[in-house]
């Protein structure tokens, strides 16, 4: 048995709640995770996890254990870190989750410089446009938007980027230019359903807030839908300029109502907490900042 091994499929058990989630990660199967851990446990002469029908438990020992697998696991980390830092350059796997749009647009198109500068380094890649868990996903890194409700996971500002209300030329010479938020009632919008109260769109007027309720025949959950109906000039969207500044620039959309935005808000790479930051983590935390921080198509 490799016990090393066995106690990083021990802390994953823990994190994850799960034996297949963990054998999924490790590209292997259940019973080796069943194994390994029951090995693990013989070793030691001590349970660990007890398992009902639904949930796994951690013993009192294994609660523990678990405490001091984690400190072991990130010296071993840090060391092989530390030695691969004076003598090699920086490797791994590096696991990453992001929106579907904004990895396609802002994080695919970095990815060649990256893999030029640290050529040891894996990026393995997961988009959707859910709020994941981060620790059962095993992640190392996630870009998340706006404000950040899970307290476990520390965050490192990398950008800042604003709404605009945009449509395309099409919608606008078809249906018009609306000239204050209010008129957006009259107009088809194309709504995001991803967030709360999402037929609800805030304004300001004159320093003050304000909200306007908005419908359409098209409601999507993913942000590029609401990308791609927009350039076929399917309604009006209020959408974080991410999303769409490539296309105000090269004129296939036009910003709207513009003296009555809402704050801009902040892009973050977040990460869990409780652990050493490795050093592939960081350096592509910096290699964000020092691209995604200075980008046209994000910042005001």
């Amino acid at each position: 048995m490799d016990r090393i091994a066995a106690m990083n499929m021990f802390v994953r058990v823990v994190e994850s709640g799960s034996f297949s989630a963990v054998a999924r990660e490790l590209k292997t199967t259940q019973p080796t995770i069943s194994k390994n851990i029951a090995e693990l446990e013989s070793w030691l002469g001590a349970k660990l996890l007890s398992r009902s029908t639904r949930k796994l438990h951690l013993t009192e020992v294994g609660a523990d254990y678990y405490e001091r697998c984690i400190t072991i696991l990130q010296d071993i980390e840090e060391a092989e870190q530390n030695v691969g830092h004076l003598q090699t350059q920086p490797k791994g796997t590096l696991r990453i989750n992001t929106v579907v749009a904004f990895g396609r647009l802002h994080i695919i198109p970095l990815l060649g410089e990256f893999f030029q500068r640290y050529p040891d380094i894996k990026i393995e890649l997961s988009l959707n446009d859910r709020v994941v868990d981060m620790v059962a996903e095993g992640l190392d890194l996630a870009i998340r938007m706006g404000n950040l409700s899970d307290s476990s996971l520390l965050a490192k500002k990398i950008a800042c980027t604003p709404f605009v209300t945009v449509a395309s030329k099409s919608y606008l010479q078809k249906h018009g230019r609306p000239h204050h938020p209010s008129e957006l009632k009259n107009h088809e919008m194309i709504v995001y359903t991803g967030r709360d109260n999402y037929q609800q769109l805030e304004f300001f007027d004159q320093g003050k807030p304000f909200v306007v309720s908005v419908d359409g025949r098209l409601l999507t959950n993913n942000t590029e839908a609401s990308r791609e109906a927009l350039l076929n000039g399917y309604g009006i969207a209020t959408v974080p300029k991410w999303l769409v500044g490539d296309v105000i620039r090269n004129g296939k959309l036009e910003c709207l109502l513009e003296d009555y935005q809402r704050e801009a808000i902040d892009i973050y790479a977040v990460y869990p907490s409780g652990r050493h930051l490795a050093n592939k983590t960081r350096l592509f935390i910096d290699f964000l900042v020092e691209h995604l921080g200075t980008s046209a198509s994000l910042i005001l």
